[in-house]
Parts: structure tokens; C-alpha cells; sequence
């Protein structure tokens, strides 16, 4: 598809982009989860056998119900929200430690969310250049909890939009997902760069709309999620802030 040479819009990946790449114990995520539930502490040296099992139990269902929907996502691009998979597993929703268990998951997970530095100057480097900003998750979180994130780290009042796979029915990289990213921030496709760590996901998805794409390679991505794609990017980053220079090469052109 061709790409226009006018540039208005700068939509961003989320996690492993716009947050430093982890490595995260994903069965633990749920074992806390289902411990809270079962009203064990988790610093306790004993439980009883019964409790932990079903903790235990618990814990791998949901975690095998969430492998699954990224699978899927994977696949056929198709998107699930933190509720879907928590009601597929089994989980109900008006236990009186639901809300208790999802403190707990929300607790291991924050450590991991935080915003990397360079994107407030970056942003703020878009916006001086005339550019809107907006984010494009693949996520099974809500965009409540989302914009907390970026509350929390003082980002979020430089977004212009932002959309989550969790409130549509696709995932990257689907072009629904793009198109809907771009219609966010009122931008045509051909008008918007994407930003991303993904190959799949973060270059090949936009550049079927006909956006541009940067790929940001600093994250470890596990094998099990990759997607083999030929594919080349039009810009790379090494650093967050090394965008600037690319829109910079790109505006003058």
C-alpha cells in the first residue's frame, strides 16, 4: 500500500515499548491471584494441604485459559479481556475475595508497568513537532486500568488516544486494531507511524494499512510467542528517544 509522505500521528505499543522489557514468572501472576481467593498468605511457611491444592488447581486453570486466548490471538487475532478469561476458568465474580484477588495480581504485576523515562520527553518532543500521540495494546487489561498506569507515571495528559484489544474484538495485527488506533487520534493510516518491539505484531500489522512502522528490538521476547514474518521495518530505534530523529528525517523530507 502506499504511504503518504505527511506524517500527523505517532501510535505506540504498550508493554515491552513504551514500559522496559521483564521477565515475568506468568504462573506466579495466577498463583497469587488463587491464593488470595483461598485466603492464604502468601509469606506463610504452612498451609493447609487441601487449601493449596485447590490454590494450586486454580491457579494452572487460569493460566492454561490464558495461554489459550493468547494462542488464539496469536492465530486468528482474535481478543479476549481479563473478565473473559477469569469467567472461562471458573472464576466467580461475586466471591467475596474476587476483589481482594485482583488487588493481589495487580500488586505482582506493578512492579512491571512502570513507564519507561524517555517517554515523557519523547511525547513531549511529538507534540512540539505538531504530532498527536496515541497507544495500540494487544492486552487483556482494561483501559481503566491502563490510564492509571500512565496517571501514575505522569504521561497521560500528553495522549491524544488510545485503544486496547481488551474493548474490541481484535488484536494486533489485525488492521481493525490499526485502523481503530488511527481513528483514535483522527488520523488516516498512511498518516500514522507505529511503534513497536514486535516484528508480527508491531511492523508487519501497521504496514498492511499502510502506516509506517519502527521497531524498537530490546526486548526478549519469548519463542513461544513469536510469529515468523518477512518483514522489514522503515526505521529502527535503539532508544525510545532515538524516534525523535527518525520523525525528524522523515518530516523534512
Amino acid at each position: 500500500m502506499r504511504r503518504s509522505c505527511s506524517l500527523r500521528a505517532v501510535i505506540f505499543d504498550w508493554g515491552g515499548t513504551l514500559t522496559p522489557w521483564h521477565d515475568v514468572d506468568l504462573p506466579e501472576q495466577w498463583r497469587v491471584f488463587a491464593r488470595e481467593v483461598h485466603g492464604l498468605p502468601l509469606d506463610s511457611p504452612e498451609m493447609p494441604e487441601d487449601d493449596l491444592r485447590l490454590a494450586e488447581d486454580l491457579g494452572a486453570r487460569i493460566l492454561a485459559v490464558e495461554e489459550e486466548a493468547w494462542s488464539r490471538g496469536r492465530e486468528h487475532q482474535s481478543s479476549a479481556s481479563l473478565e473473559d478469561i477469569l469467567v472461562a476458568a471458573g472464576v466467580d465474580p461475586a466471591h467475596d475475595r474476587h476483589h481482594l484477588a485482583l488487588a493481589a495480581y495487580r500488586g505482582f504485576w506493578e512492579p512491571h508497568t512502570h513507564t519507561d523515562p524517555q517517554v515523557r520527553p519523547l511525547w513531549e518532543g511529538l507534540r512540539e513537532r505538531g504530532l498527536k500521540v496515541g497507544v495500540l495494546s494487544n492486552t487483556i487489561w482494561s483501559r481503566d486500568y491502563h490510564r492509571e498506569i500512565f496517571e501514575r507515571d505522569g504521561v497521560l495528559d500528553l495522549l491524544d488516544g488510545d485503544v486496547y484489544s481488551s474493548e474490541i474484538e481484535h488484536v494486533k495485527p489485525h488492521p481493525r486494531a490499526f485502523e481503530a488506533a488511527c481513528a483514535a487520534v483522527g488520523v488516516a493510516p498512511t498518516e500514522a507511524v507505529y511503534v513497536g518491539d514486535r516484528l508480527f505484531e508491531d511492523v508487519y500489522g501497521p504496514q498492511q494499512v499502510g502506516m509506517r512502522a519502527i521497531w524498537v528490538p530490546h526486548s526478549d521476547i519469548p519463542s513461544g510467542q513469536l510469529v515468523e514474518v518477512d518483514v522489514t521495518p522503515d526505521a529502527r530505534a535503539t532508544e525510545l528517544l532515538d524516534i525523535l530523529d527518525v520523525v525528524d528525517a522523515w518530516i523534512a523530507r
